[in-house]
C-alpha cells in the first residue's frame, strides 16, 4: 500500500519541477534588451515601437538615442540599434553622439542587431548606407552583431551597408516599399530573437 502510494504521489512532483523548470525558462528567454533609434522625421521612431513591440520590449526600454545616457544603458545586454540614412550615406544626425554614448555605455561582449530606413528610389546609390557606420562603430567597441539580411527581394543600386550580399542589418524603405516592411521585420524579429 506504502508503495502504491507513493507511485501516486511521484507524478505531481515532476509535475511541479517541470511547471517550475519551464517558468524559469520562461524569464531567461531574451537577456534585457533597449531599442534606440535616431528619427529627424517621425518614420525611424515608428519603426523602432514596432519592432520593440514584436520582440515583447517595454517600450520604457525604447530611447531617443539624443535623449539617452551610458548610465541608463549600462544593465542591457542587447541593443537594438535604429538609423535613417541622409546625405551621402551617413546615419542619423542625433548618431555622431550618441555612437559615443553607446560605446561609453559598453559594448564589449553585448550583442547588437541594426536596422535603418532609406528611400530605394531617390536615394538608390546610398540605400540604407548609414546603417554601416553604425555596424563598424559597434564591431570596433567589441559587440557581436547579428542580424544581417540577404539584399533578395530589394531593389537599389547601391548601399555601403552591404556586405557579402546582406545588408549589415535590416533594411526599410517606408517611401516606396511600406507594404513589405511587417512581413520585412516578423521575418527579422524570428531571427534575431534566439540570440538575444
Amino acid at each position: 500500500m506504502a508503495f502504491k502510494k507513493q507511485l501516486l504521489l511521484q507524478p505531481k512532483h515532476i509535475k511541479l519541477k517541470n511547471a517550475l523548470g519551464h517558468n524559469q525558462r520562461k524569464e531567461l528567454k531574451m537577456n534585457k534588451t533597449c531599442v534606440i533609434y535616431g528619427s529627424s522625421t517621425g518614420t525611424c521612431q515608428d519603426l523602432a515601437s514596432r519592432i520593440a513591440s514584436k520582440l515583447g520590449v517595454d517600450s520604457a526600454d525604447v530611447f531617443d538615442v539624443s535623449k539617452v545616457s551610458a548610465d541608463q544603458l549600462g544593465a542591457y545586454q542587447n541593443f537594438i540599434l535604429g538609423t535613417s540614412t541622409w546625405g551621402a550615406g551617413d546615419m542619423q544626425d542625433d548618431w555622431f553622439d550618441g555612437v559615443k554614448t553607446i560605446k561609453e555605455a559598453g559594448l564589449s561582449g553585448k550583442t547588437v542587431a541594426i536596422f535603418g530606413c532609406g528611400d530605394s528610389e531617390s536615394y538608390s546609390d546610398t540605400f540604407c548606407s548609414g546603417m554601416n557606420e553604425l555596424f563598424n562603430a559597434v564591431k570596433e567597441a567589441g559587440a557581436k552583431v547579428v542580424g544581417q539580411v540577404s539584399t533578395d527581394g530589394y531593389t537599389y543600386d547601391d548601399s555601403e551597408a552591404v556586405v557579402d550580399d546582406h545588408f549589415v542589418g535590416l533594411a526599410l524603405d517606408e517611401v516606396n516599399e511600406d507594404d513589405k516592411t511587417d512581413e520585412r521585420i516578423d521575418a527579422w524579429v524570428k531571427e534575431i530573437q534566439p540570440e538575444l
